[in-house]
């Protein structure tokens, strides 16, 4: 008897050291209850209860933990069908308020998600929700992080996971993609093709620019060149003219000799002669152009002119006559 006695004594003192001491880990904490009433909280370490008075109510995980929301089909704004699915991430803050103010925690969180995802999504056409996932997460996460807020959970961030529409509208878009591409390449094209013939047009301008000048150039300088010709041509008739006046021959037998020669020119470059006849003597056009002569070296000499030379056949007047 006494033995028993001990072995239940034992057994007793091991359950009330074991109903007394808990031990939290890292990342947990547990709800104590007194008679099924709430009164404190154990963070993670050892701590010590009331034996048959208290207990351990709740184990709640204070990691953050990581929600699936279910795939489900949603109506857009502008009656699309779209199939969405999701995750949110989740930390309980207050262990007490997650316990004992929801019941099944995680579940609420999922339910609360899909309906706010189907409002949400519900009220925005189909090409926003394609494009505009960071407004849909951001709307989510405001709506569920108030909504969460009294069961002392905070609602880190929502993400859309996957958005499938109908496959008739994925045909629909990747044709109109196909058809936005083949645009913008016929744009690219053609504004090629306009910049070329631009610089082909401007260089054109530039060829004609400066043909123009070349031909202005060649205008203004063949105008020098007959202005410097009809001055020498007016200094030379000038001078005959004075000799003329003076009295001298030899000017005379110049302007002779030279429309003689011009003619005779003329005469001999022309393309239906075949035959060259000299209608006067040739004696007669040496001496002009021995009279020429005489009337160059008349005009340069600085000293008194020689007296021009007889032609042959004629005589020589006096110097007094």
């Amino acid at each position: 008897m006494e033995l028993m006695a001990a072995v239940v004594f034992v057994v007793l003192a091991i359950v009330i050291l074991f109903s007394a001491i808990k031990i939290v880990p890292q990342g947990r904490e547990f709800t104590v209850e007194r008679f099924g009433r709430y009164t404190r909280t154990l963070t993670p370490g050892i701590s010590f209860l009331t034996p048959f008075v208290e207990g351990v109510g709740r184990r709640v995980n204070m990691m953050e933990q990581v929600l699936d929301v279910p795939r489900q089909e949603v109506i857009t704004k502008d009656n699309a069908v779209v199939q969405v699915d999701g995750i949110v991430f989740i930390q309980v803050m207050d262990a007490a308020a997650a316990a004992y103010r929801v019941d099944n925690l995680n579940y609420a969180i999922a339910q609360l998600a899909m309906t706010n995802l189907r409002t949400v999504v519900g009220s925005m056409e189909l090409d926003e929700v394609l494009s505009q996932r960071d407004q849909i997460n951001t709307r989510l996460l405001h709506v569920i992080d108030q909504a969460t807020m009294p069961w002392g959970v905070k609602v880190a961030r929502i993400e859309i996971k996957d958005l499938q529409p109908p496959p008739d509208i994925t045909a629909a878009m990747a044709r109109q993609m196909k058809a936005e591409r083949e645009r913008r390449a016929v744009i690219t094209e053609a504004d090629g093709e306009k910049q070329a013939a631009i610089a082909r047009a401007e260089g054109a301008k530039q060829a004609a620019i400066l043909e123009a000048e070349g031909r202005r150039e060649a205008a203004f300088r063949d105008a020098e060149a007959r202005e410097r010709e009809a001055e020498a041509e007016a200094k030379a008739t000038a001078m005959v003219s004075e000799a003329i006046a003076r009295g001298d021959v030899n000017a005379i037998n110049y302007f002779v000799a030279q429309k003689y020669v011009e003619a005779f020119a003329r005469l001999a470059d022309s393309p239906q002669q075949k035959t060259v006849i000299v209608p006067a003597e040739m004696s007669a056009l040496v001496g002009s152009v021995g009279g020429i002569g005489e009337l160059v070296k008349a005009v340069n000499a600085d000293g008194p002119r020689p007296p021009p030379p007889a032609r042959r056949g004629s005589a020589v007047p006096p110097t007094g006559a």
